[in-house]
């Protein structure tokens, strides 16, 4: 543990040991404080294929503090996880290690200090991660996801309609498939089952969805899909499109600044009031 700057830190944590693959770490930051705080948990992005706990994406890289900084300056403990990748195990692999995390830090709450009130925050793969942990049985109060992929069964389908993806999710080598095992119509049930819109029950988590309209990764109308769903069956969700914005919010930090702002103000008010 480090103290630095009124926050206490916990680096390279190890969640969990899977036979044959690396140890699964995570990081917790917090408050400098002997109070219980709320627990917010990270799931990064990448295309379940690269990325890591490090960071929040390339918009956030220069931000100082860090977000996970100022995200615990605001009262939260945020633990940030790793999971194994595409190029180690294919679904459900990744969303076994969410899950595990959860549970290990459920079991640590009296080391890091936490209330027991948690949400889920992910971007783009983390996003599709965090969104399909809180659906299938995890106790989260609130999800937050940004233009993360929903329904693996028609992610190929909408990014066609939209004619601006630079990628082709159908695609044997695309980053679904490669998470899937191949191809989603080869594997029709492992991508109904990796699908967010798929688990969608009534009590579900609230939910904040943000995604650009000019995404050129991940087709808008996931996150439209999602967010239909929810309200279908009378969970509250908040669906953001921003126009003009691409994936990653790349080259527009004010999108990302907002899109962060937003996300705390979210928090807040379901894992502190």
């Amino acid at each position: 543990m480090a103290r630095d700057g009124g926050l206490l830190t916990w680096r390279a944590a190890e969640y969990a040991v899977v036979p044959g693959f690396r140890p699964l770490l995570l990081d917790v930051v917090r408050p400098d404080s002997t109070a219980e705080v709320p627990l917010v948990v990270f799931v990064h992005g990448g295309g379940w294929r690269t990325g890591s706990r490090s960071g929040m994406g390339p918009m956030f890289a220069g931000w100082e503090p860090s977000p996970f900084a100022e995200l615990a300056a605001a009262g939260f403990a945020v633990a940030s996880v790793d999971y194994r990748l595409s190029g180690e195990a294919s679904f459900p692999a990744p969303l076994d290690d969410v899950r595990a995390a959860l549970s290990w830090l459920a079991e640590h709450r009296e080391q890091f200090g936490l209330t027991g009130r948690r949400a889920l925050w992910g971007e783009s793969a983390g996003g599709h991660l965090a969104a399909l942990a809180a659906l299938t049985g995890q106790d989260v109060t609130a999800v937050v996801d940004w233009y993360g992929p929903s329904d693996l069964t028609t992610v190929a389908a909408d990014a066609v309609a939209t004619g601006r993806s630079i990628t082709d999710p159908g695609a044997a080598d695309s980053r679904e498939s490669l998470l899937l095992g191949g191809p989603a119509t080869e594997h029709p049930d492992a991508a109904r089952a990796a699908s967010p819109v798929a688990h969608v029950h009534p009590g579900a988590p609230a939910f904040l969805l943000r995604h650009g309209t000019a995404d050129r990764f991940v087709p808008t109308r996931q996150s439209q899909r999602l967010a239909d769903a929810l309200a279908g069956v009378g969970a509250e969700v908040r669906l953001t499109l921003v126009e003009g914005a691409d994936h990653l919010w790349l080259g527009d930090p004010q999108a990302a600044r907002t899109a962060f702002d937003d996300a705390v103000a979210f928090l807040r008010r379901h894992l502190t009031h």
